[in-house]
């Protein structure tokens, strides 16, 4: 049972996902971030409203000496800043505390994304025709060339394909609906995993959950996949091709990306595909290594090339 934190961070979780629209994943985040600073708080004897800059700069240093990475604490300062400036609209602060604290910086590391024959390797690997296979290669494969997120992936419904057109309607973060094509050799496994001897078999008597008949990737037992039992599945099968920790669901998403724009794709294009909402987030992947741009430059320059007459 989640445990009740103070009213105003209840008020404010339930305002995040009333009128803000918050995903659940989002809200979650946002509660273990906030408990955390209540806890912090209340060893010092002090509530939201009595906080000044000091205090939100002590607790930062806090967490930096607890061993959270960057990200992390640059996560909970967005956390604490929204708390502070939703009790300052609400009149109980005069000023947001936290406003003027720096955010800790982030470095900006490149995703690790697999080559292609990698990705090759790690879908061929998949084999045989039982019911457990058909899904496993129809997971992968959708992830990898629908550069779907995870938590997309185990949300899909059936009314959500469209085989015959190759696409997909996919919920991102805020429950922003996309519609994603899905490649010849996805939509294969998708239909083999869909046909007789696939997603039957695991069919179950009855259904435990409402919800769990319209999903489009099940478990063993008959429920709709996890977000927890679709990274098993994808990284029991990339131990077995030697990518061990490297791999993961989002590194299928990274690598879906950075392979099409290694093969000229438009980079709005991938942020459609991929539904970011800033352009900046796709550019990260446009990053590529020294070897890599000098091949691009004297591929595409016309005063690159040797052999140029002077």
């Amino acid at each position: 049972m989640t445990a009740q934190l103070p009213l105003e961070i209840e008020e404010l979780l339930s305002w995040l996902g009333v009128e803000k629209g918050r995903s659940a994943n989002t809200l979650a985040a946002y509660r273990r971030d906030l408990a955390a600073y209540s806890e912090f708080l209340t060893g010092r004897g002090l509530i939201p409203a009595t906080v000044t800059e000091p205090v939100v700069e002590d607790y930062l240093a806090f967490l930096r000496a607890a061993g959270r990475a960057p990200a992390s604490v640059a996560r909970a300062l967005v956390s604490v800043r929204s708390l502070h400036r939703f009790l300052e609209d609400e009149g109980h602060l005069s000023s947001n505390p936290a406003e003027e604290v720096q955010r800790p910086k982030v470095p900006s590391g490149l995703p690790k994304a697999l080559s292609e024959a990698e990705v090759l390797a790690l879908l061929a690997a998949v084999t045989g025709d039982d019911p457990v296979a058909r899904r496993d290669r129809a997971i992968l494969e959708v992830l990898y060339g629908c550069g779907l997120r995870v938590s997309e992936l185990v949300g899909l419904s059936l009314a959500d394909l469209d085989i015959a057109s190759g696409l997909l309607r996919a919920f991102g973060k805020g429950a922003k609906e996309r519609v994603v094509p899905v490649g010849r050799l996805a939509c294969e496994a998708l239909q083999s995993w869909l046909a007789r001897g696939g997603r039957s078999e695991l069919v179950p008597e009855r259904w435990a959950r409402r919800g769990d008949a319209e999903a489009v990737f099940l478990n063993t037992r008959g429920g709709r996949l996890s977000r927890q039992g679709a990274w098993g599945i994808v990284r029991r099968h990339g131990e077995a091709v030697g990518l061990g920790d490297r791999l993961s669901p989002h590194v299928l998403r990274h690598s879906c990306a950075t392979h099409m724009l290694d093969h000229g794709a438009d980079i709005r294009v991938v942020q459609e595909l991929l539904g970011h909402a800033s352009i900046s987030t796709t550019q990260v992947y446009t990053k590529v290594s020294g070897p890599r741009l000098r091949q691009i430059y004297e591929a595409a320059h016309p005063r690159a090339k040797r052999g140029v007459p002077e």
